[in-house]
């Protein structure tokens, strides 16, 4: 299951948005999260920054899949950036020998794919 933050930055996204909208600060946030004790809510949301309403609950359930994309392609990235090495290694490994590197690279990609 998607996290709730996770379908917001999709339904900003939707609207024209990017997650950097969110807040200048933590002091004047556009958007604010919090958990009422029975789940995450939206505590704050600027319709006059954002440009748009806040979204319903049924709303930011159809984003389940495309957050939950999102969230998988985090992860993928996350190993990958692992499994790449330092860049500085990669130029070496290129000067050196560049169709391994390029192997090494397909094989990272390869094992880690994205949805």
């Amino acid at each position: 299951m998607a996290d709730f933050s996770t379908k917001v930055i999709k339904y900003l996204e939707a609207n024209g948005k990017t997650a950097d909208e969110l807040g200048p600060d933590f002091e004047n946030p556009n958007v604010a999260i919090t958990d009422d004790g029975t789940g995450p809510i939206i505590k704050i949301w600027n319709t006059d920054k954002l440009g748009f309403a806040k979204p319903t609950d049924e709303q930011l359930a159809t984003y389940e899949t495309a957050g939950n994309t999102h969230e998988s392609n985090h992860v993928v990235r996350k190993t990958r950036r692992k499994n790449y090495g330092d860049i500085g290694e990669q130029l070496d490994e290129i000067y050196k020998d560049i169709d391994a590197w390029k192997a090494r690279i397909k094989k990272i990609k390869d094992d880690n794919p994205k949805e």
